[in-house]
């Protein structure tokens, strides 16, 4: 339940106006069904509209208190026992498993099969291609120096056979051409433009006269029976019996928006008197009580006994810490001591003479730091 809820803007004046000319413009019947209804929708609404605000007032309580911190705890479950032991299965057995068996493959299949292809298959592969070099030379000389000569007389041969074929079907087809003009196109055509379509010019007009007749009684009687009564109804009945269902529904529309408001106002009010009483009778009591009595308490504990207690454990941990540094100084000079006693002492490096100028001294007029000036 919202109690900070920001007060509603005023209507503008023009907004007002419009109002009032649309009430001026309603009709008896908007009057007398606007009271009544809102009345009865405000009786409905308001329980609604309060258990409405207390389940969202519930709801987000519950999520906020108890789902969310639920959901985390789940999902680290969730994250412990099933994400981070296929994390670890997949990074230390999966991975370094597949690495030794890709390196196996690599060392019992891939050189084997490389050493293969490399000193067998490629020798034989070359004697192949070879032999098959010298087998193409041999059939493109028999094709060059045989089949060619063969092919270009029988083609020669096969032209001058179809030449004569050629002038052969080309009179047969004139013949055969001019017998099928004289003997069915004339008489087919004679035929079309003298017998049939005169004949299918009068049958079209008779069916076409016919099909009128039909159609302009069909849509007279469809008219007559069907339209007139079916325009009388819509317009004397069911637009009227529209108009006002429609109002209706739009007082209902708006007597419940009003509703929904007023609702929202009294659940406000009752939402601020639960929290009053709630502040009063629980929160101020342990809000004293937490002042007055815990506060005290607590600063006498801490005080008498949590900061002794930090102090004591300060102490012993400087404690602890000096005696483990001073037992790993021990254990490093026994190591340098077994270590001098087994191999020696350890060997001390050489100076050298370095022609480099030492840091402490500088630079002046009459002394050079080069190798070549130096003296």
């Amino acid at each position: 339940m919202d109690f900070d809820k920001a007060p509603e803007r005023p209507q503008e004046p023009e907004r007002s106006r419009e109002t009032e000319r649309h009430q001026e413009s309603e009709g008896c019947l908007v009057v007398a069904l606007r009271l009544p209804l809102r009345i009865v929708v405000l009786v409905l609404v308001v329980p609604v509209r309060i258990a409405w605000d207390a389940l969202v007032v519930a709801g987000r309580f519950l999520a906020d208190i108890v789902l969310r911190p639920l959901g985390r705890a789940l999902l680290w479950v969730a994250r412990a026992l099933f994400v981070r032991p296929f994390v670890v299965l997949w990074r230390y057995v999966l991975v370094p498993l597949g690495k030794a068996l890709a390196r196996l493959g690599h060392v019992l299949v891939v050189l084997p099969l490389g050493w293969l292809y490399r000193y067998v298959l490629t020798p034989v592969g070359h004697a192949l291609a070879w032999l098959a070099r010298g087998i193409g030379s041999g059939l493109a000389c028999l094709y060059a120096r045989v089949l060619t000569p063969i092919g270009h007389g029988i083609a020669w041969l096969l032209r001058g056979v179809g030449r004569v074929l050629a002038a052969v079907g080309v009179g047969l087809y004139a013949v055969v051409a001019r017998l099928v003009r004289y003997l069915i196109v004339v008489p087919a055509r004679w035929l079309y433009e003298w017998v049939l379509a005169p004949v299918g010019r009068a049958l079209a007009w008779c069916v076409g006269a016919v099909v009128t007749g039909i159609g302009w009684v069909l849509y007279w009687a469809t008219r007559i029976l069907l339209a007139l009564p079916a325009l009388a109804l819509w317009r004397w009945v069911l637009v009227p019996v529209g108009r006002v269902l429609a109002v209706v529904a739009r007082e209902v529309g708006e007597a419940l928006a009003h509703a929904w408001r007023i609702a929202g106002h009294i659940s406000l009010a009752v939402g601020r008197f639960l929290g009053t009483l709630f502040r009063w009778f629980f929160v101020e009591p342990v809000r004293w009580v937490y002042r007055t009595v815990l506060t005290p308490v607590g600063h006498v504990v801490r005080g008498a006994v949590l900061r002794p207690a930090a102090e004591a454990a300060r102490a012993v941990g400087r404690a602890t810490r000096q005696a483990l540094a001073g037992a790993r100084e021990t254990v490093r000079q026994a190591r340098a001591d077994i270590r001098r006693a087994l191999f020696g002492e350890p060997r001390q490096p050489v100076a050298v003479d370095r022609r480099e100028p030492s840091g402490g001294e500088t630079r002046t007029l009459g002394s050079s730091t080069t190798a070549l000036t130096k003296d």
